[in-house]
């Protein structure tokens, strides 16, 4: 199967494994196993990280994956609304072509994304049910996930949400 969402959600065959492949994410993933940490966004979890990062890292570097060589909109968009929590949480960005996305993207609707080549793409090949599944999940996953040696694993619920991060973190490192 491709890597629908919408098809995801509806499968029956449940009880075997799945794998996903992604040809941009696993690429940057696989290249940031050097990393002190390793976290996955997307639009639906965008919004739980700028806490859960300001609580264990002082500095941080977002990097979209892009597809095709090219960082699309729906990619800078969410990039620049991580970013956007961290600069609320006292972060710098480190340049002003940073902060220039993040002003670009901050406050736009997720459906902003769709002047996005990958929007065309799913509206040429028909596979709109994954545009509305985008456009319906967005920020529903109060959830970190992390990369652990070569798994991604979910962070638990109890070490997303500390008191610390409820408190307001402030760091004066740069994002």
């Amino acid at each position: 199967m491709d890597n629908s969402p919408a098809e995801l959600i509806t499968r029956s065959d449940t009880h075997r494994p799945l794998v996903l492949v992604s040809s941009s994410g696993t690429k940057v993933i696989h290249e940031a196993a050097g990393c002190q940490a390793v976290y996955l966004a997307c639009f639906r979890n965008y919004s739980v990280l700028p806490g859960y990062l300001a609580e264990h890292h002082p500095r941080v570097a977002i990097i979209g994956a892009g597809s095709l060589g090219e960082f699309r909109e729906e990619d800078q968009m969410c990039c620049a609304w991580i970013a956007a929590g961290l600069i609320s949480k006292g972060y710098v960005p480190e340049n002003l072509q940073t902060m220039a996305l993040v002003n670009r993207w901050r406050n736009a609707p997720a459906n902003a994304c769709l002047c996005s080549r990958s929007v065309d793409y799913l509206r040429r090949t028909g596979k709109l049910s994954d545009l509305d599944f985008i456009l319906a999940h967005v920020d529903d996953l109060q959830a970190v996930f992390t990369v652990r040696n070569g798994a991604v694993e979910m962070i638990p619920e109890e070490q997303v949400r500390p008191a610390a991060v409820a408190a307001g973190v402030v760091s004066e490192e740069r994002v």
